[in-house]
């Protein structure tokens, strides 16, 4: 079946997305994932190319464009040239940091950070998880006490991606204990304010290049004017927004899993054993029917997902449904994908080997599968009260 998904608008992006993939990544990732740390530079590049921040307003120096299928190409042409550090640094620029702008900041905020961000001379963050709190944000440690006109800022994060090279972050953390839920909010954190520092830049299973790192806080005097959106309110944005950010995560999944199907099935269909191609064996038939069914369907419900966001429709349930089971289908596959190469897929040479190490992260990260799971069966029990 043709999908009808992508118009001819999409696909002239798409031309201009490859364009930018082979011309200003392919040269360099293998560079970037060696040094565990992708150019700042060629952030500049995909700003100028709209290759980030299409989703900004024409005024602050976007394109105008909320589709997210847009976002969807950029992850399918990333994957196929096997760049997910970039994919994922990318994503929680524009999935994450600028939406949460645009919905939520001044004219004054949006007018002094927003720019930046879409021309790519700016890198945002956004800062939940520490050390001992991940899915349960509302155990986090950071505090910030109002002093005057500022907020004094205490405490550390962790696993924060574009941490390292971040020019402002948004920095969740707890505005007022006896307020329960409703004592937390979110602060504008930018790169010069004293007292926030970087802490290590982590070295991970897979995705080297992503730049994730440990922030620190300690006294940062972050002015008033740098709360994002109502004091109180920052763990109903937080809520409000999630369902987005797993609908990103599980479509670098799915597209992810999409390109290292497709390498496999050239491969297997080029390399022989025993006087056949590998592909010919009823065995690996079986493994690519099943794969590539599974794949198919997933996409089916990623791409419902989509557009429901695009209508402003998409229920959490449904975005968490989405997340771990494009997420875990990942992991399950490229696995049994990898099988396919033997010995070869276990070396570097090949993109299937480093697919396998950069896919486990997909069901931990934006809301583990157990949490996915519990969403989606608490939904499921309120239809029965």
């Amino acid at each position: 079946m043709k999908s009808s998904f992508y118009t001819e608008d999409h696909e002239a992006y798409r031309e201009s997305v490859r364009a930018f993939a082979e011309r200003e990544v392919v040269p360099h990732y293998e560079k970037w994932e060696e040094n565990h740390l992708i150019d700042r530079a060629v952030w500049e590049v995909a700003g100028a190319q709209q290759i980030i921040g299409l989703a900004a307003p024409e005024s602050l120096g976007g394109g105008g464009e909320h589709d997210y299928r847009y976002r969807m190409i950029v992850a399918e042409e990333l994957s196929t040239i096997a760049a997910p550090s970039m994919a994922a640094g990318f994503a929680v620029q524009d999935d994450l940091v600028l939406p949460y702008l645009l919905d939520l900041a001044t004219p004054e905020q949006a007018q002094r950070l927003i720019p930046g961000l879409t021309a790519g001379t700016s890198i945002g963050a956004i800062a939940m998880t520490e050390p001992g709190a991940g899915s349960d944000l509302q155990g986090i440690a950071t505090k910030a006490v109002r002093d005057g006109s500022d907020w004094i800022l205490d405490g550390s994060k962790t696993f924060i991606t574009n941490g390292i090279h971040a020019d402002v972050v948004i920095v969740f953390a707890r505005t007022d204990p006896s307020a329960g839920s409703k004592g937390y909010s979110l602060l504008l954190v930018e790169r010069d304010f004293e007292g926030f520092t970087r802490g290590r830049k982590l070295d991970k299973v897979g995705m080297p290049g992503q730049d994730t790192a440990e922030l620190n806080f300690a006294g940062v005097r972050v002015p008033a004017e740098n709360l994002l959106g109502e004091e109180g309110a920052g763990l109903r944005y937080l809520m409000e927004r999630l369902p987005r950010e797993r609908i990103s995560i599980a479509a670098a999944a799915l597209t992810a899993l999409e390109a290292a199907y497709r390498w496999t099935t050239d491969y297997v269909f080029d390399r022989k054993a025993f006087g056949q191609r590998i592909g010919d064996f009823q065995n690996t038939r079986f493994v690519l029917a099943e794969i590539e069914t599974e794949i198919d369907i997933t996409r089916a419900y990623v791409e419902r997902c989509v557009l429901g966001l695009n209508e402003g429709e998409l229920t959490t349930q449904e975005a968490s449904k989405a997340k771990w089971w494009a997420s875990e289908l990942q992991v399950r596959n490229t696995s049994r994908l990898l099988q396919l190469y033997g010995g070869y897929g276990f070396m570097k040479e090949y993109p299937i080997g480093r697919a396998y190490a950069d896919c486990r992260v997909q069901s931990i990260y934006g809301g583990t599968t157990e949490i996915m799971k519990e969403i989606i069966g608490r939904g499921i029990a309120g239809r029965y009260r």
